[in-house]
């Protein structure tokens, strides 16, 4: 195994991980997984409590998933999609449109989250100029947002952490501010909320909305700028705002959707609220394969259809668009969440989460806990009562990381944001050991 450590440090280049530090801690060779455990090379467990990067949906190893995509690879591997088409594909996208929000009725396949993101803003920009809005160039965003690592998703995404040193190649977009409850940007607490977070958007769509494309927003949930969970009545005021200002409202559930928050999408606890465009991936093949979706209405669609020489058509695709394998896992996961009752047996279990999690409010450097569905979230502070930050040079985070290896948990924080994202199949059993081992962990810090 020593061989194989020696080779990683050779050949390897890992995401947002600074390789000097693995010269110290070499990454955790994985051996097998089953369920919710990752193990080793050594023989040791790790509860994957952040669903491997929250795709992870029905545990590790789930024998109707390997049963379809080995059935798929016995006929078709895969095949281009532009001029051709398959069987899984045709299904997938029939079923996608059956779950999805009423108004939304195509399906544009691509490999990842953030590639469906693009496909959300190429496709708002060029509705605009399709139409004769050729003005119409720019998009809002939360200033906490975060919407992957291409340069358009980067361009649209708030965090300077990660987006910094490319400022440079990124397109100019309007940032309002975030509905982020425990650190309100107006200054207001909880008891006093009016919602004045939105004054801001309100404001720039009023002045610029002639200019403006989209208002791109994860629903409830704002990922990777810290796992903030907001109130719905903010998605349903920026979702009339939206309508009424004439710019496309783009809901990115990439991280959010497929059971995450209790329910199948996000938006769901929002129901008025319809998007225009639609953003999917991460659960979408509960973490077997890669695979994306971003999703429309008939309006933004029929404005892609012309003459050839009008030159509408939308000159966008991936290698593996649709791959059949892909399409042949995610059916099988959504077979799962119906044969399983997935969604209704979550509904015992995310109440004993949110419980479990308010005992974490007592810890000397808890200063935030906050949760939705089976995604929760401890913020860690240096002082409870001014809410002061940790800083970089500290790096809490990677203390915890270390501690929680150690305690058989995979804890990945968010800089000094402890969360977890548990995934969907977890067990009474399983939640009580993970929630006592991630508190021992936290309550070790000094």
């Amino acid at each position: 195994m020593d061989n194989l450590f020696k080779k990683d440090s050779q050949f390897l280049w890992h995401p947002y991980t600074q390789s000097k530090d693995c010269r110290k801690a070499p990454p955790v060779l994985i051996k097998k997984a089953k369920g919710l455990k990752l193990y080793d090379d050594r023989g040791n467990f790790y509860y994957d409590s952040i669903s491997s990067w929250w795709c992870n949906v029905h545990g590790h190893n789930h024998p109707e998933i390997k049963k379809a995509i080995n059935k798929q690879l016995n006929s078709l591997e895969h095949v281009l999609f532009a001029g051709f088409t398959h069987e899984p594909a045709i299904r997938l996208a029939e079923k996608l449109i059956s779950l999805a929000p009423k108004n939304l009725r195509k399906v544009f396949f691509s490999d990842n989250g953030s590639t469906a993101v693009e496909v959300a803003l190429k496709l708002s920009f060029q509705y605009w100029h399709n139409t004769g809005n050729t003005k119409k160039t720019k998009f809002v965003s939360l200033d906490y947002g975060y919407h992957g690592d291409t340069l358009g998703a980067m361009s649209v995404s708030g965090l300077d952490l990660f987006n910094e040193v490319f400022t440079p190649l990124l397109f100019s977009s309007y940032k309002v501010p975030s509905p982020y409850c425990y650190r309100c940007p107006m200054g207001k607490d909880k008891g006093h909320c009016a919602f004045d977070c939105l004054k801001p958007l309100a404001k720039l769509l009023q002045e610029k909305s002639q200019e403006i494309c989209a208002i791109i927003l994860e629903p409830l949930v704002l990922g990777a700028g810290g796992m903030i969970v907001y109130p719905k009545e903010y998605l349903e005021k920026a979702a009339v705002l939206a309508k009424k200002n004439n710019v496309h409202l783009i809901l990115d559930e990439v991280a959010t959707g497929f059971g995450r928050t209790g329910k199948m999408f996000a938006c769901e606890y929002a129901p008025d609220v319809k998007p225009d465009i639609f953003c999917i991936s991460k659960g979408i093949t509960a973490g077997y394969l890669p695979l994306a979706a971003t999703l429309a209405g008939e309006k933004i669609f029929r404005a892609f259809c012309d003459d050839y020489q009008q030159r509408k058509t939308f000159f966008h695709g991936h290698t593996y668009t649709a791959n059949p394998v892909a399409c042949s896992a995610a059916l099988a996961s959504l077979e799962i969440f119906e044969k399983d009752r997935t969604l209704e047996r979550m509904q015992k279990i995310i109440p004993r989460f949110h419980q479990g999690l308010e005992k974490f409010r007592d810890l000397p450097l808890a200063g935030d806990a906050r949760y939705i569905g089976l995604i929760g979230a401890i913020e860690l502070v240096k002082n409870k009562q001014t809410k002061k930050s940790f800083g970089i040079a500290e790096r809490i985070g990677l203390e915890v990381f270390r501690r929680g290896l150690k305690n058989n948990l995979v804890l990945r924080p968010l800089g000094s944001i402890i969360y977890l994202f548990l995934p969907l199949r977890i067990k009474e059993n399983e939640l009580r050991d993970i929630l006592k081992r991630a508190y021992s962990v936290l309550k070790s810090l000094k």
